[in-house]
């Protein structure tokens, strides 16, 4: 397929909004972390808490090589800080509101929803990466290649921990650690298919 040349305007507009992601993931980790209950979750967090660092670091690194400055604002990166935010003020409020199980839940949610929109900049990142035509797509590139498969892991394993914990709290059996963590599932069409198995991984269990 041809490359095309891109908009740097918004390729930097990303940029901007993608680091505010990752510092907004750094608070929503540490805040999730005194919300868990389950070990396994919780060891996959403390993972994910010291990656989502360094994913920030990689960004950096990007920002340097491009010449752009990191404090930049933008009215689009104003919006992602404000999220991130609320995610951290809603764990708060659930761990002074609820009980312990349903402040992991708050959190389990607030990660997944932080990570979709983490996961989509990176996918689009590394779409403009193959197929931009341009002086910056070889750093995105590098970048790309280095935190794909962490994102993966971030956003599929957490959605399976939250779902097999809603499952628990209704009082149905649950798999737990999730088909995703046992599967190593590390794509949304490897996600599908661990979850098309967790009934016979439920009845294998018993």
């Amino acid at each position: 397929m041809e490359k095309k040349s891109y908009d740097k305007k918004q390729l930097h507009e990303l940029l901007y909004q993608a680091l505010e992601t990752e510092r907004g993931g750094i608070k929503i980790y540490e805040t999730a972390l005194t919300c868990v209950q389950n070990k396994d979750l919780k060891g996959e967090w403390e993972e994910y808490l010291e990656q989502t660092r360094t994913h920030e670091q990689i960004l950096l690194k990007v920002f340097k090589e491009l010449g752009l400055k990191p404090e930049t604002a933008s009215p689009g990166r104003d919006v992602v800080a404000h999220i991130g935010d609320s995610l951290v003020s809603a764990m708060t409020m659930a761990k002074a509101h609820g009980s312990a199980p349903a402040a992991q839940l708050v959190a389990a949610e607030c990660v997944v929803l932080g990570e979709t929109k983490d996961h989509q900049n990176w996918e689009l990142i590394g779409h403009l990466a193959k197929h931009g035509q341009g002086e910056e797509t070889s750093a995105l590139k590098t970048a790309y290649d280095l935190v794909e498969k962490e994102e993966d892991h971030h956003l599929y394993h957490t959605k399976g921990f939250a779902r097999e914990l809603w499952i628990e709290s209704l009082g149905l059996p649950a798999v737990l650690p999730p088909p995703e963590e046992v599967k190593t599932v590390e794509s949304a069409i490897g996600a599908a298919r661990a979850e098309s198995q967790r009934d016979d991984m439920l009845t294998s269990k018993h």
